[in-house]
């Protein structure tokens, strides 16, 4: 019997640098569905890789002294470690470099030339080079690129163009008769009314200002743009040929199931790509998913603002799972999600630590503690049981339709309500009191053994998430019924069989310990190498004057400060209490790092940090030897 097939895709990264954790959730949230679709028995294919040609590789090759090759080759590897790293079970890793995908991408182009759906013209607009993208004066923002917010410049060069204005009509009509073909709902609104209502223009699809890319077979002076390059990965990688020479595994796995991208290069992959296939006479793929975009504190991340997050400097701190689990539940269906160090923290200790390990460690340990580890058949039901099994065996079913929508996070709530209601069954029954009278051995039996099954199901729910978790869980258990069809009755444990022993899934975190342990190891890992002044250049210091000061509850090192740093006032949580009194601070000038990413001490957001210097006699303020004007650039 043949498995029912799904192919998922990631967009593939642009390796002008290493990834943030924005970068990273995509590929953690296309490995949760995949792994979901797996544990569901299908015939899972799941592709990410990069995207490497372009002018700006090129310049930042140039500038590092590498050939584009070499430079991208080195953040190539670098991403795939850190996909690694984080657990993501991709089939494929997909390379623009790579031989194969080059000679499709050039049959490609012949291929929509000959059929008069690309053509030679000359292009004059005002290009965005990060974004490789040509705008017109009305498309700007504030004079600048309406994507990155980066400075445009006049270009005017001969390029061949692609029709997207002849497949218009045919796109809207696909999109109107598939209502789930453009998901969320709002990035399909935005897609029609942003983009087709006001019609399309025709598309620029090669450049001659840079050679670094894939040449048009017959005109070398022009490389393939990115919008065909990169966006045809999605078939090249399993085995697309233009010709009609077609690799098995594309017959099986095209169209894909679901392109899962960020919302930010929406318009490309639902109005670009889907034309482009269908110039190709190929079928559409069933869904194209707009995920939101995580945000630290309320801003997009940023190199130029100083707070990007890595996923290893995460990891280092958290571990995988935990990192997974919060990006997985915290994100919103269609909104922006935020991430900060405390709100990972807090997460931590009240959904992991405490929901999901504590009920599994007090399980096991009270199983050990009365029966030996050894799994008793239930002997005395009781009405209060009925609840929490029902809700065990319809959690299986509320997960599926979550995850039918790709509503990850509300199927990890699914779960998660699971788990409550097996901690609060704890309370209800109170096993410790039951294992006190010989009597009630049997009413025990039942309590453990419920508890067991409802573990043993979501643990086997939890796999896709927290598939590490997940394992230590099932192997505590020592159980084989892993398969999602397991979970469709209360009878996975098996009598008499015994339990390994217990041991702590995540340990609570000291919020205030954790945070400055983090200060320390970021200064402890600059202090270990030899500063450049790129590092330097990157941090802004300013002139403040300090306009209210006070203790903040619970601290006696940490004072809050409002500094007055020009055009706006900066939040400070500072360590100098045992050092200076509030009310002596009030009008002093300090000088003040401004663009470090934003930290929650005590609860309290600190937005930058005042210099000081300390020795054998204490610490006193940087200040300036004269008063200036708040604001000023320190240089």
């Amino acid at each position: 019997m043949n498995k029912e097939k799904y192919y998922i895709t990631t967009a593939i990264v642009y390796t002008s640098g290493k990834p943030h954790i924005g970068n990273t959730y995509e590929a953690i949230l296309a490995d949760a569905i995949a792994r979901y679709m797996r544990l569901l028995g299908k015939d899972v294919f799941f592709q990410t890789g990069t995207d490497e040609h372009g002018q700006k590789n090129q310049d930042k090759a140039k500038e590092a002294n590498l050939t584009p090759k070499q430079f991208v080759d080195e953040i190539a590897n670098e991403i795939k470690i850190i996909w690694d790293m984080m657990g993501t079970s991709y089939d494929e890793f997909i390379r623009t470099t790579d031989e194969n995908h080059k000679v499709q991408v050039q049959k490609i182009f012949k291929k929509l030339f000959d059929k008069g759906d690309i053509y030679k013209s000359e292009y004059e607009g005002l290009y965005c080079t990060p974004c490789e993208s040509f705008w017109t004066e009305t498309q700007l923002s504030d004079g600048n690129c309406p994507d990155c917010g980066g400075k445009v410049s006049k270009a005017k060069e001969e390029a061949y163009f692609f029709k997207l204005s002849k497949y218009q009509d045919v796109l809207m009509k696909h999109i109107n008769e598939h209502p789930e073909f453009i998901q969320p709902e709002s990035r399909k609104n935005e897609m029609i009314n942003n983009f087709l209502k006001p019609g399309l223009q025709d598309l620029c699809v090669s450049r001659t200002t840079f050679d670094w890319g894939v040449k048009v077979p017959f005109d070398e002076k022009h490389v393939v743009y990115v919008w065909i390059d990169a966006l045809s990965n999605y078939i090249t990688g399993i085995g697309y040929d233009a010709n009609g020479n077609h690799t098995e595994q594309y017959k099986k796995y095209w169209p894909a199931d679901v392109h899962l991208i960020g919302k930010d290069i929406m318009r490309f992959h639902a109005i670009y790509w889907p034309i482009l296939l269908m110039a190709l006479d190929i079928p559409l793929p069933k869904q194209i998913f707009g995920h939101p975009w995580l945000l630290v504190g309320e801003g997009k991340m940023s190199k130029s603002k100083g707070n990007v997050i890595y996923a290893d400097y995460l990891v280092n701190h958290f571990g995988v799972d935990a990192i997974r689990y919060y990006l997985l539940h915290e994100m919103p269906f269609a909104q922006d999600g935020t991430i900060t160090y405390e709100l990972i923290i807090e997460r931590i200790n009240s959904d992991l630590a405490n929901i999901l390990g504590n009920l599994v460690n007090r399980t096991i340990t009270m199983t050990q503690k009365y029966f030996d580890g050894v799994v008793m058949a239930p002997l005395e039901s009781e009405e209060i049981d009925n609840e929490l099994i029902s809700l065990a065996l319809k959690t299986p079913g509320a997960v599926l339709e979550k995850m039918n929508h790709l509503r990850v996070a509300d199927a990890i709530t699914e779960i998660f309500t699971l788990l409550r209601r097996s901690n609060k069954y704890i309370d209800e029954t109170m096993p410790w009191v039951l294992g006190k009278d010989e009597n009630k051995k049997g009413r025990l039996a039942t309590v453990l053994y419920n508890l067991l099954e409802s573990i043993r199901i979501a643990a086997v729910l939890l796999q896709p998430f927290i598939p590490e978790t997940a394992e230590k869980i099932l192997h505590q258990l020592n159980t084989d019924e892993r398969s999602f069809d397991s979970t469709a009755s209360f009878t996975g444990m098996k009598f008499n069989q015994t339990l390994n022993k217990a041991e702590i899934l995540f340990a609570r975190i000291d919020k205030d310990k954790k945070l400055q342990e983090m200060i320390d190891d970021s200064l402890a890992s600059k202090e270990e190498n030899f500063a450049t002044i790129d590092d330097f250049s990157k941090l802004q210091f300013k002139v403040g004057t300090i306009i209210k000061a006070e203790k903040i509850k619970k601290s006696d090192k940490l004072l809050k400060l409002q500094v007055n740093i020009g055009e706006e006032t900066k939040q400070i949580v500072s360590g100098i209490a045992t050092y200076y009194q509030p009310d002596e601070l009030i009008n002093r000038q300090v000088v003040v790092i401004t663009n470090l990413q934003p930290v929650k001490l005590r609860g309290v957001l600190s937005e930058g940090m005042i210099l000081a210097s300390k020795d054998e006699n204490g610490l006193t303020l940087i200040v300036p030897s004269e008063d200036v004007t708040p604001g000023c650039i320190v240089s």
